[in-house]
């Protein structure tokens, strides 16, 4: 077993919290060895409290920050914005050349940067994880870069975001879209702008990310063609109800289609594994051949959703495990 796992945790937002809080539970060979923010960083004292934020200091470079605590992964909770990207994107490729693993939930930069961060990663003998980008604590991620190995998948079709399941749901029962989107903001299921839910886009995303680890697909490259939900929804997840079955925004990507996503809303009939998923939870069915159909589902959509996931990545790439079976 490791002497010691030292991390770096870049953003200490909802997510970030919980991936400290998460860590510092689980095993003590885990060290959160530096936290950055926005503007400062701290240096916890092993398995000590974070300490008050007026404490920390001016943050410095991601070198500086990696070679001062000898980081065996850069963790990543920043928000995937505009403005964190450039940040986001410089961290993760210094952290990959210098030979440090990376874990991250933020999807901005493996869009844009795929085939970059991948050929960093090669540089430097390091691994990219990023199962928190792919439908937080569903194991979705594993499934498509190690699980289906040798299956000969060859498409993908996708409920992997909750906030839609939700707002479908609350329209299949009558209640108007900006009633449902504020519910869903109330009960913390959906951001406070929606509009990568209600699109498409972030389901989108999702499945970019899975393709990218099932057939080896430029990420960045990848064309998205989406059908949103808006306000003509409701009569259609309503006529869908009283068909006995359940609208679903459906993300689908296929080989007979390279590099093409696309999400489009659907019927699910009973037997489905859409049909029968509720709320926030998610659901992907991959499609094998010889195999037949493997599905993954569950994994509600939440900040600890979401460390967990990265949790799993560092206990994975650091090697904390038990000879044998384990």
């Amino acid at each position: 077993m490791a002497l010691g796992v030292p991390l770096v945790l870049s953003w200490f937002g909802p997510v970030g919290q919980a991936f400290v809080d998460s860590a510092l539970g689980q095993d003590p060979l885990l060290q959160v060895a530096a936290i950055r923010g926005h503007s400062a960083e701290v240096f916890p004292a092993p398995g000590s409290a974070v300490p008050e934020r007026a404490s920390w200091a001016p943050i410095r470079t991601i070198e500086e920050t990696l070679a001062r605590t000898n980081a065996a992964v850069l963790v990543q909770a920043l928000p995937s914005t505009p403005g964190a990207h450039a940040r986001a994107l410089h961290e993760a490729l210094a952290a990959l050349r210098s030979g440090v693993d990376v874990v991250t939930a933020t999807k901005s930069h493996v869009l844009s940067h795929w085939r970059d961060l991948e050929q960093a990663a090669a540089e430097g003998n390091s691994r990219i994880r990023i199962s928190g980008a792919t439908g937080a604590a569903l194991p979705a991620a594993d499934m498509a870069r190690i699980g289906l190995r040798g299956m000969g998948c060859n498409a993908v079709r996708a409920c992997p975001n909750g906030t839609s399941t939700f707002i479908l749901d609350k329209l299949s029962a009558g209640i108007g879209l900006e009633d449902a989107v504020l519910e869903a903001q109330r009960r913390g299921i959906a951001e406070a702008d929606p509009s990568a839910d209600l699109s498409g886009k972030d389901a989108a995303t999702k499945v970019r990310l899975i393709a990218g680890l099932l057939w080896n697909w430029d990420v960045s490259g990848i064309a998205v063609e989406t059908e949103p939900i808006d306000a003509s929804t409701c009569a259609r997840a309503l006529a869908a109800a009283q068909q006995g079955r359940r609208l679903r925004a459906v993300a689908r990507a296929s080989l007979n289609r390279p590099m093409v996503v696309t999400v489009q809303l659907e019927a699910a009939a009973p037997g489905d594994p859409f049909f029968s998923i509720a709320g926030p939870e998610k659901a992907m069915v991959f499609s094998c051949p010889e195999a037949g159909d493997i599905t993954v589902q569950g994994g509600r959509s939440s900040p600890k959703g979401a460390a967990l996931a990265m949790l799993k990545d560092v206990f994975n790439l650091a090697g904390l495990s038990r000879p044998g079976f384990h």
